[in-house]
C-alpha cells in the first residue's frame, strides 16, 4: 500500500484517485473547489478544501509524508506550475504533473516535477497504433521501441505448444499471457501450454518485431 496526493479534481484527478483507491492504496485528495472533492469523497482516505497555491495549505499536508504527490491541474497551466515547484520544496519525495503541451512539460521538468504525464498524447499514441494494425486487440508502450501488446495467435499454432513455438527465437516475442476465448488470462504460461483457437497472446516485444508479426496473421 502507498500514500498518494492528488492536487486537483478535474476528471483526470477523480478517476485517478479511484483508481487508486481499487488498488488499496492510502488517498488523500484537495482541490479548492467543494463539489469536485465531493464528487471524489468516495474514493479518499481523507479529503480536503483548500487552494493549493497557497504554501501554508500545502505545507499542512505534511506532502514530505506521502509516496507521490500528483499535480492533476493541467488546465490552469500557472498553478500547476506553482505546485509542483512548491511540492519539492516542501520536500515532496516524487512528484507527478499532468501537463498539456511539450513546453508545458519542459517548464514542469525544469521546476520540480520527477515525472510529467501528458493522457491526451499517450491515449493518442495508443489509439493510433492500435487502429493502424490489423489484428491489434490493445497495446501500451513500455519505452520508445517497445511495448506490449495483445494479438490473435497465428492459425498454425492451434494444438502446439508453447515450447514448440519457440516463441522467442522464432517470432522475437516474449510471452507474458494468454488470454483464453472466454476472458480469462493465463499469466506466465508454462510449456506445455497448448494454444487454442480464438486464443489471444499478450507479449512484450519490440516496435518492429511486432509490426511485423501481425503482417503475417492471416
Amino acid at each position: 500500500m502507498k500514500s498518494i496526493l492528488i492536487v486537483g479534481l478535474g476528471r483526470f484527478g477523480t478517476q485517478l484517485a479511484r483508481k487508486f483507491h481499487e488498488l488499496g492504496d492510502e488517498v488523500m485528495i484537495i482541490d479548492r473547489n467543494e463539489n469536485n472533492v465531493q464528487q471524489a469523497l468516495p474514493y479518499a482516505d481523507e479529503a480536503q478544501i483548500g487552494d493549493c497555491r497557497n504554501e501554508e495549505v500545502l505545507r499542512s499536508l505534511g506532502v514530505e509524508d506521502f509516496d507521490v504527490c500528483f499535480v492533476c491541474m493541467g488546465e490552469e497551466f500557472q498553478s500547476s506550475l506553482e505546485v509542483t515547484l512548491l511540492l519539492k520544496e516542501l520536500g515532496a519525495k516524487w512528484v507527478v504533473s499532468k501537463c498539456g503541451s511539450a513546453i508545458q512539460e519542459k517548464f514542469l521538468l525544469r521546476n520540480g516535477a520527477d515525472e510529467v504525464w501528458n493522457p491526451e498524447r499517450e491515449l493518442a499514441a495508443k489509439l493510433a497504433v492500435r487502429y493502424s494494425a490489423n489484428n491489434l486487440y490493445d497495446y501500451f508502450s513500455i519505452c520508445d521501441d517497445a511495448g506490449v501488446y495483445e494479438m490473435p495467435i497465428m492459425s498454425a499454432w492451434v494444438g502446439k505448444t508453447v515450447r514448440e513455438l519457440d516463441m522467442r527465437n522464432a517470432y522475437g516475442l516474449n510471452i507474458l499471457g494468454i488470454k483464453e476465448p472466454d476472458g480469462s488470462v493465463l499469466t506466465m504460461p508454462g510449456a506445455q501450454y497448448m494454444f487454442r483457437k480464438d486464443d489471444h497472446i499478450i507479449v512484450f516485444a519490440r516496435h518492429n518485431t511486432a509490426d511485423a508479426f501481425l503482417k503475417r496473421i492471416k
